[in-house]
């Protein structure tokens, strides 16, 4: 699969809002906002007319016209071109249909947590356990408070997936835990004399 020339989700939700019609930038970066979706996107309005420019630049986006509201500046309205529109289009079917490496803090964390003690990891996940129980607690309350009549699941689904990632998460950090401190955690012995051979080490220099 050829490489993509811009790849920022950004750019993808750019493209989506002047989908549904022409809007300038800074109505754009609103409209996510009120629709929250920098829960889902990186968005900051820096980034939002840098990406706006790279779109025009690539001809994906086109400026429709300029308009000025008293003494504001000029706002320049964008709209989306045909090669746009199948650029959103094929973007979309990618990321729906095929698996990516995606290169999460936590994974980096695990695959190099044998430089602490088995007990102190295991303390700092009985502390990850605590925090994903109250942050899902927290999504489903808030889930709650807004039911399907007003908010169809459409327009909720990836709050929908990030509570199935934070529960699925939980159950498997607690396993995790649970056989870090009953020592049924393959390698944990091997694990624990590392880290004793390198205490030892360190004071021995010292």
């Amino acid at each position: 699969m050829p490489k993509r020339k811009i790849s920022n989700p950004l750019a993808l939700a750019v493209l989506s809002c002047l989908y549904e019609r022409p809007m300038h930038p800074y109505e754009i970066g609103m409209t996510l906002r009120h629709r929250s979706k920098q829960e889902s996107i990186k968005l900051n309005y820096g980034s939002l007319y840098s990406v706006v420019e790279s779109l025009e630049r690539l001809g994906w986006i086109a400026s429709r016209e300029t308009e000025r509201e008293g003494r504001r500046p000029e706002r320049t309205i964008y709209e989306l071109t045909e090669r746009g529109e199948v650029e959103l289009f094929n973007w979309l079917r990618e990321l729906l249909a095929i698996p990516v490496k995606e290169y999460t803090q936590f994974e980096a964390g695990l695959s190099l947590m044998a430089g602490l003690a088995p007990e102190e990891v295991e303390q700092l996940l009985r502390q990850r356990i605590e925090l994903l129980t109250e942050e899902i607690k927290n999504m489903k309350e808030l889930d709650a408070m807004v039911p399907e009549e007003k908010l169809p699941r459409l327009f909720r689904i990836e709050n929908e997936y990030w509570q199935m990632l934070r529960e699925a998460e939980l159950a498997w950090v607690t396993r995790l835990a649970d056989d870090i401190a009953s020592g049924e955690m393959a390698g944990v012995d091997l694990w624990r004399e590392f880290i004793a051979a390198h205490k030892a080490q360190r004071e021995g220099n010292q």
